[in-house]
């Protein structure tokens, strides 16, 4: 059996890293920032834990939620796309992405004000400073370890979601190299820039996002919209869904898994993840009713289908303000972007592009829809639309233009360099043939 040297040129890689890992000296073995274990609060351990293993689930949540909506002959390939980031994203995150995004900021100044845009690489490389005493800024009651592993979840579930707008026509060994590019150069600066406490949409700009509306789901969206932009279509864009309950038992994973992803971002077990716990359902539920009655309205049957991707787009809708509105206003977080996104999922123009999943219908202007909402209604004084903060809203309408530009661009220049290195899209007869077969010689 031949083996393509890319292939073998990646396997020497991960030889590489391997022993780097084993011979890495830190540079010391104590951090400024770090604080003595008293600061630790058990409940707060517990919760996050428990978070972390919640958001962990939610991707081979998205593997079935995906690997049910495709044809029959790509659904291994699907829900392998989603499940191997856990492997990748993970590598990445120990041995320099969790130092890019909550690294020491690097960035400029201009006047007085501190623009944080990537974090230092290398000063929690291979997780150097990474231990059981808490960060005083990032994660001051529990170990700095379960922080960066809590936020490792984020960054694996976040390529992931991108997959199903490319499904069922991509090179595996590609995707790989894509994932490894998205995960450093977008996913890492807009996490620093979004939650770093110097980073300068969160610091300067004051955007507001408690658990990913930006940083997960636009960076998804847009990257997702890039993607299909870039390949082009499937020779066959008609294909019936495999299994529905696949899609239905995803659609109960993600949703399980959610619940760690907005009320684990409290970061404390406390009154405020009990909001985001309680909003993130109501919102999700109201998203899937509105859009399973706005399909009958509008004379398509209700469908199971229909009712499991109205309730993940409440969950995207809910995640930035999680823990910043009331359990009404919920409600309408989970109605209106069912509306706004059932509408783009069924607008001819983004039918004829050939999103496979309709992840930016999805997860693009959901993300869009939570990040608006947010600016209009977060609770605090000044701290939206609805209490005074013009600046506040202005500033998120500002952010949202620069995070749509920026991972858009930077997506097609990322799917291009891939393209350039390996080709992405499989030959017309292993498309034909089906991934599953052409890709993993695997098969349901």
């Amino acid at each position: 059996m031949k083996i393509e040297k890319r292939w073998i040129v990646s396997f020497t890689l991960l030889c590489v890293l391997s022993v780097a890992a084993l011979f890495w000296t830190p540079a010391s073995d104590v951090h400024p920032s770090m604080t003595d274990g008293s600061a630790i609060n058990s409940a707060d351990v517990a919760w996050l834990l428990t978070s972390s293993c919640l958001v962990l689930l939610m991707t081979p949540g998205l593997s079935f939620f995906y690997g049910g909506m495709v044809g029959k002959n790509n659904v291994i390939s699907t829900m392998l796309q989603s499940f191997i980031c856990l492997g990748v994203v993970s590598l990445i995150w120990v041995t320099v992405g969790f130092s890019l995004a909550f690294g020491t900021s690097i960035g400029f100044t201009i006047g007085e004000t501190y623009y944080g845009i990537i974090g230092n690489p290398f000063e929690f490389a291979f997780f150097d400073h990474v231990g059981t005493q808490p960060h005083n800024k990032l994660a001051s009651t529990v170990p700095f370890i379960l922080f960066a592993l809590f936020q490792m979840k984020f960054a694996v579930i976040t390529p992931a979601i991108i997959t199903g707008s490319f499904a069922e026509r991509v090179r595996f060994i590609a995707y790989l190299l894509f994932v490894c590019l998205f995960t450093l150069f977008i996913y890492t600066p807009l996490c620093h820039m979004v939650w770093h406490p110097d980073g300068m949409l969160g610091n300067v700009f004051g955007v507001k996002d408690f658990a990913g509306g930006t940083v997960v789901h636009m960076s998804a969206g847009f990257a997702a919209l890039a993607g299909v932009l870039v390949l082009g279509k499937r020779k066959n864009s008609a294909h019936i869904p495999t299994n529905i309950p696949f899609v239905l038992l995803g659609t109960g994973m993600l949703w399980f898994g959610w619940f760690g992803f907005n009320a684990g971002s409290a970061l404390a077990a406390n009154s405020t993840a009990a909001l985001a716990f309680a909003t993130t359902t109501i919102a999700s539920a109201a998203a899937m009713m509105t859009w399973v009655f706005f399909d009958r309205i509008n004379g398509r049957k209700v469908s199971a289908l229909g009712a499991c991707i109205g309730a993940v787009v409440g969950l995207v809708a809910i995640t930035p303000a999680a823990g910043f509105i009331t359990i009404p206003q919920s409600i309408f977080f989970g109605f209106s972007a069912a509306i706004v996104s059932n509408l783009a999922l069924n607008w001819q123009k983004l039918k004829e592009i050939d999103d496979t999943l309709d992840v930016f219908a999805c997860h693009g202007v959901g993300g869009i829809m939570g990040m608006i909402l947010t600016a209009i209604f977060a609770q605090g004084e000044n701290a939206s639309l609805m209490h005074g903060g013009w600046n506040v809203f202005l500033h998120h309408i500002a952010a949202l233009g620069l995070v749509a530009f920026f991972t858009f661009f930077s997506a097609i220049a990322l799917f291009k360099i891939t393209n350039f290195i390996i080709p992405i899209r499989v030959s017309e007869e292993s498309e034909i043939l089906g991934l599953d077969l052409s890709q993993h010689d695997e098969s349901l």
